[in-house]
């Protein structure tokens, strides 16, 4: 009995000694380069407990070098810091109780190791996704698929990101995204963000950021959220870079990247290309309208060319001054462009008059589409010994000059006269520039406080000439109801603050806002009247609530406010009558696109296992904007009256509502076989105020399935295919799309080279698209047999020498000791 009573006396005291010992203990510290004293994003840090080997809990740093690690006993504890390429450091003898609850081990700089690139092994990798506190980064480089590929090609594997077979990319069901290359706009996307995408080379990729719910330091526009993609480059000290070449039967391509380092000044520089060979496309449309008088049908049918090209190149700097002060500049030229021509047969039925045979003529089209332009960029950033304190002005401009260049004639059948053509010469010059302020200032503990400033410039100039047939003369002549002048400037202004800070120790917050004074003043030569366009104030707010559970669990809660601007080309009044019964024409009266998006995300890291990420998300956006057609018996361009014709613009149709989840998962079922999947569906409800009676509901998904499976070290085989669902619009249904790939890489030459093999829906030529539209008084259905499947191969070459000198500061003055 007496000794259960001193058992049960122990355990008791045990407990209190236990209860009294306290687990809310945090070690910090940066962790950067000795010799260029940037700092080092993914350095793992371990904490050892005194006399064990192994490790208890760890973390990595972030983007800025900073590292924390939470909730740690009492205690005396060894950190080791380690980072690929560099020598690991240990500090030892760090003691945690109550009266030293914080160490902060200050800043730790790890000693690169002597090495040549062409021996380095790399056993330890980042992730192909991850998913970070404000966005999600998918590293192309590990995309073997798509390395012959161009960027939508990469694009298709992103969460939330959905390509279309023309190449149009949405964003969690939204075609509203603000597009960005290395964090810096550009006027290329603004002239045909899909030709540009499909312009560039996937080898030129590193990564992909996605952002769909953007913080107020983030530029309001893009309804949908922000790509951001970063093209390679490398910081080490040397020299390295890398070749990369394609052939195939759609699509080839080249890229070659050199980048050297010396100390703290850095080179970069690179040149790529790619062309889209010449593609046939076959098309078939039926036309059903009705006004009060006829009941009319138009069939057409024909075929179209296609040929697209683009050659980038730049170059770049940085420069570190003084440890605290980097000063960074790049420069580049881009010139994409098209060309086309096609074939269409046209029947034209009508029952005003019973027995009235078909009119039958056939279209004959070619067009030239170019686009040059050159980006720059400056950077200033200033650091303080303050942690998280940080200064940086970026300078960002733009310039681009396109041309585009069209034919249209119509012949009659079978005599084949001609009765209708138009020619068209639209010259046009793009300015893009913005000046940008941040700031960051550490408040106290955890708590930090952003403001900045952005001022937006963007001036567009465009010239359109058109000549018209003449059937009595059988001439062209200027046609001066169709031509135009265009001016467009439009300039945004913007302020900002948000602040993080700790929750009573719950979660994670950061809130701000964002507020942008937009101005434009526009003219259009042939509008009946000019539309002065009032300026307008937005006030863009953004939460963003984070949870850590543990090492390997995280739960965030977001909201922000977006705004879509309409572009000039839909504001602008111009007509293109270059198809007859089919017209275009833009609107001036459209107003902009404002979106309201809160979403949920679970993420679950499963260590070497894989990663599951969960996002549910609700949007509502108002003022919704889509292309819409309405039909007409008759309608007048200047002198020439159009009979039996639908016109294609986009308008402010009404509200739309979407409500959707997005499951991502990575497994590594063992070391060599490795499965990733993505489903993303919502719901979307849409009430259109222009057509009563014309709302409607859609249930729309995209599933797709990756795996990798690892023969050797040196050959890998991968397969992807990929579905999204048709596509509701308020007018009607966009096709659904299945897109499928195989690819085998083998490396040799100790990994400096490596060979891969590609194939893309290899099973078929074409990929049928049916497309159902349907409004008052007309009904379209719509078939295109579009070529897709390829075949490619591709080269890369990797090289370089990096060596580095070791530092002689001593390591022991900032509390890190030389690890055993």
């Amino acid at each position: 009995m007496k000794k259960t009573i001193v058992l049960i006396v122990f355990s008791l005291l045990g407990l209190i000694v236990k209860a009294q010992q306290s687990t809310d203990n945090t070690i910090t510290g940066i962790i950067n380069d000795s010799i260029s004293h940037l700092p080092l994003e993914y350095a793992t840090v371990s904490l050892f407990l005194k006399g064990s080997s192994k490790p208890l809990t760890g973390t990595v740093t972030d983007k800025t070098g900073h590292f924390m690690i939470k909730e740690i006993k009492d205690g005396v504890y060894t950190i080791v810091c380690e980072f690929i390429g560099y020598k690991p450091f240990k500090i030892k003898e760090v003691s945690l109780n109550k009266t030293n609850s914080v160490v902060d081990i200050k800043t730790i700089s790890l000693d690169p190791q002597k090495t040549n690139l062409q021996s380095v092994t790399i056993v330890a990798q980042s992730k192909l996704i991850e998913n970070k506190i404000d966005k999600m980064v998918y590293n192309a480089e590990k995309d073997i698929s798509s390395q012959s590929g161009v960027a939508t090609d990469v694009l298709k594997k992103v969460p939330q990101v959905s390509i279309d077979v023309d190449g149009n990319v949405q964003l969690a069901g939204s075609s509203g995204i603000r597009f960005l290359v290395n964090g810096k706009p550009s006027t290329a996307f603004g002239s045909s963000i899909t030709d540009v995408l499909q312009s560039i080379p996937a080898s030129q990729i590193k990564s992909i950021e996605v952002i769909t719910n953007p913080g107020a330091k983030y530029d309001a526009q893009g309804l949908g959220g922000i790509i951001n993609i970063i093209l390679k480059t490398n910081t080490a000290k040397g020299y390295n870079g890398n070749l990369s070449l394609t052939a195939g039967t759609r699509n080839e391509n080249g890229s070659f990247n050199l980048n050297a380092r010396n100390n703290n000044f850095g080179v970069n520089a690179f040149v790529s290309g790619n062309q889209r060979l010449t593609s046939t496309t076959h098309s078939s449309s039926d036309r059903f309208t009705q006004d009060s008088i006829s009941n009319n049908t138009l069939h057409q049918e024909g075929t179209g060319q296609f040929e697209r090209h683009g050659i980038q190149a730049g170059t770049g700097f940085d420069w570190t001054y003084k440890k605290f002060n980097s000063l960074s500049g790049s420069v580049s030229y881009n010139d994409f462009g098209y060309t086309g021509n096609g074939q269409t047969n046209q029947a034209l039925h009508s029952d005003k008059v019973v027995g009235e045979p078909s009119i039958l003529s056939a279209i004959n089209s070619n067009y030239i589409y170019t686009f040059k332009n050159v980006d720059a960029g400056l950077n200033y950033k200033r650091t303080f010994a303050k942690e998280d304190q940080e200064l940086e002005i970026s300078v960002n401009t733009s310039f681009g000059n396109n041309k585009n260049t069209s034919a249209n004639e119509q012949s009659l059948l079978p005599q084949d006269s001609l009765f209708y053509g138009r020619r068209s010469n639209n010259p046009g010059k793009t300015n893009n520039t913005e000046i940008k302020i941040d700031y960051t200032q550490p408040l106290k503990k955890d708590v930090i406080l952003g403001v900045g400033s952005k001022t937006s410039y963007y001036n567009i100039n465009s010239t359109s000439n058109v000549d018209g047939y003449r059937p009595v003369t059988q001439e062209y002549q200027p046609d001066f109801s169709l031509s135009n002048d265009l001016k467009y400037h439009q300039k945004v202004y913007a302020l900002y603050g948000e602040i993080s800070f700790p929750v009573a120790g719950l979660f994670q917050a950061k809130i701000g806002s964002r507020y942008e004074r937009t101005e434009i003043n526009s003219y259009y030569s042939n509008a009946q009247h000019q539309v002065k366009i009032p300026g307008y104030n937005t006030l863009v707010p953004s939460i963003f609530l984070s949870k850590k559970i543990g090492d390997h669990h995280t739960v965030k809660l977001s909201y922000s406010k977006r705004i879509e601007r309409p572009g000039y080309e839909d504001l602008n009044p111009f007509v293109n009558t270059n198809d007859p019964k089919n017209l275009t024409a833009g609107n001036p009266y459209l107003q902009p696109e404002i979106g309201h998006r809160v979403e949920l995300g679970y993420s679950r890291d499963l260590g070497k296992s894989g990663s599951v990420m969960l996002n549910l998300f609700y949007r509502v956006n108002e003022h919704d904007i889509q292309p819409y057609l309405v039909y007409y018996p008759s309608y007048k361009v200047g002198d020439t009256t159009y009979t039996n014709v639908t016109v294609n613009t986009r308008q402010n149709i009404g509200m739309e509502q979407n409500l959707g989840m997005n499951l991502f998962a990575d497994v590594h079922i063992n070391t060599k076989l490795g499965l990733r999947s993505n489903v993303f569906l919502f719901r979307r409800h849409t009430i259109n105020t222009l057509d009563q009676g014309y709302d409607y509901n859609s249930f729309n998904y995209r599933v797709n399935l990756n795996a990798n499976y690892e023969f050797t070290n040196t050959l890998v085989a991968e397969f992807f295919g990929n579905f999204n669902s048709a596509r509701y619009e308020a007018q009607g249904r966009y096709p659904s799309f299945t897109t499928y790939s195989f690819a085998m890489r083998k490396q040799f030459w100790k990994k400096k080279g490596s060979l891969a093999l590609t194939a893309n829906n290899f099973m078929q030529e074409y990929v049928n698209q049916k497309t159902v539209l349907f409004g008052p008084g007309f009904s379209v259905n719509g078939l295109r047999k579009i070529p897709f499947r390829s075949i490619g191969i591709n080269f890369t070459w990797k090289f370089g020498k990096l060596e580095f000198k070791k530092d002689n500061r001593n390591k022991e003055s900032e509390g890190a000791a030389p690890l055993d």
